[in-house]
C-alpha cells in the first residue's frame, strides 16, 4: 500500500503559475510510473503528465510546453509545475502511482481553478 497526498492547488488568474506536489508514504522508487490526471465537471478523467522511474516523461498535447513533471526522490514526491495557465486547465487534479505489478494508487485530489 502507498498513500498519495496532493497539495498546491488553488485559484490563479489566466497566465499564472501553480506548483502541485504529490507526497508518497513510501519511497517512490517502488512506483515505476507516477502521473497527474485531471477531471473537470462533466468530463472524463484525463492524463495530464507522467514520469517513469527512469525519468521518461509524457504529456497531454494540451499542456506540452506549459507543464513540467518531475520526481523528487529525496522527498518522495512528484511535482507538476504548471505555467501559462488557461481557464480550460480548471479541474480537480489527481496524483497516480503505479507499481511494477500494475497496482494503481490515487490521491484525493487538489482543485485548480483558473479564472480572472
Amino acid at each position: 500500500q502507498v498513500q498519495l497526498v496532493e497539495s498546491g492547488g488553488g485559484l490563479v488568474q489566466p497566465g499564472g503559475s501553480l506548483r502541485l506536489s504529490c507526497a508518497a508514504s513510501r519511497s517512490i522508487d517502488s512506483l515505476y510510473y507516477m502521473g497527474w490526471y485531471r477531471q473537470a465537471p462533466g468530463k472524463q478523467r484525463e492524463l495530464v503528465a507522467g514520469v517513469t522511474s527512469g525519468g521518461v516523461t509524457n504529456y497531454a498535447d494540451s499542456v506540452k510546453g506549459r507543464f513540467t513533471i518531475s520526481r523528487d526522490k529525496a522527498e518522495n514526491m512528484v511535482i507538476l509545475q504548471m505555467n501559462s495557465l488557461k481557464p480550460e486547465d480548471t479541474a480537480m487534479y489527481y496524483c497516480q502511482g503505479r507499481t511494477a505489478s500494475w497496482d494503481d494508487y490515487w490521491g484525493q485530489g487538489t482543485q485548480v481553478t483558473v479564472s480572472s
